[in-house]
């Protein structure tokens, strides 16, 4: 099972912050470091104010090496898709090839509002548009031109420039949405992801991509609240720290004693993820990344 760290940088994090615990996640030989993309905090007071997805991700590129990079997921409300997929496409040769890019439709409306963005209705149907429009635009050859007439967005002989490094550039899809979710991911997603839910609807939802993708083979993942430490005392501590319920956690995430974690991520494995996103809210807490490193990671399937 492939363990990568997924943060929330709009909660409160500055660059600097983000550098240190990728180069941790790097140096403890996780698979990857991702990061949400929004621009207000959720609870707390967000201070000192967000960093943007991808100019952070550009940033990491040049200061990681070996590490997978990406976003979880970015929200197709911030970007036109012509001008994302020359994001994604930049910022994967600038980290030779390591790019992984999460796409989604967008939801918090408050930050909408908070910074001038619109927020427009029928946003599923502009994200299906967006994923058209991306993965052509990152897969056209070389010297051809990607032309497309959607209802939302129009492209005319686009010299869909720049390539990245790698080819394809991984999509990730993401959502528990019983019908169009599905359909999206089957026909665009390199791996489909459940944030946040427990294990039985986890494997629900994969069973309803599977059939949506039919001979497409996926990646399944899982995102889950983390909160890890070596006896109860330190579970306690980590759990306050983020402003959490330890019980909530251990029901809803991933949360205990090492060996309560490692039970825990089995059920996710049994349920068919074969990569897990940890999320890790305080990004200052080194420790927590060092003990599930050593502790949970070597005693997975």
């Amino acid at each position: 099972m492939d363990l990568r760290i997924m943060t929330e940088p709009q909660q409160g994090a500055t660059y600097d912050t983000q550098l240190t615990l990728a180069k941790a996640a790097e140096s403890l030989g996780f698979d990857g470091y991702f990061r949400s993309d929004h621009y207000l905090h959720m609870s707390g007071d967000g201070m000192p104010g967000p960093t943007d997805a991808w100019v952070t991700l550009g940033a990491l590129a040049r200061e990681t090496s070996t590490i997978r990079l990406g976003t979880m997921l970015t929200a197709g409300t911030f970007r036109l898709p012509g001008v994302l997929a020359i994001q994604v496409a930049q910022v994967d040769q600038m980290s030779g090839g390591r790019v992984e890019l999460g796409l989604g439709a967008g939801w918090f409306e408050a930050e909408h509002r908070a910074y001038g963005i619109p927020f427009p209705s029928a946003r599923l149907a502009r994200l299906e548009e967006q994923l058209e429009i991306v993965t052509g635009l990152l897969n056209t050859p070389h010297g051809a031109t990607y032309s497309f007439d959607g209802k939302y967005y129009q492209l005319t002989d686009s010299p869909a420039l720049p390539k990245p490094a790698q080819s394809p550039v991984p999509i990730i899809v993401g959502g528990l949405g019983h019908t169009r979710t599905p359909a999206l991911a089957g026909r665009y997603a390199h791996e489909f992801n459940v944030p946040f839910a427990p294990v039985a609807d986890t494997g629900a939802q994969f069973d309803r991509v599977r059939a949506a993708a039919g001979d497409r083979e996926l990646v399944f993942s899982a995102a889950v609240a983390t909160c890890i430490g070596k006896d109860d005392a330190e579970v306690a501590r980590r759990a306050a720290a983020i402003g959490r319920d330890v019980e909530e956690l251990k029901a809803n995430g991933v949360a205990g004693t090492p060996e309560e974690a490692v039970e825990k991520l089995a059920l996710y494995a049994k349920a068919g993820a074969t990569r897990i996103y940890l999320q890790i809210l305080d990004m200052s807490d080194l420790d927590h990344l060092e003990l599930i490193a050593s502790e949970v990671r070597p005693h997975l399937p």
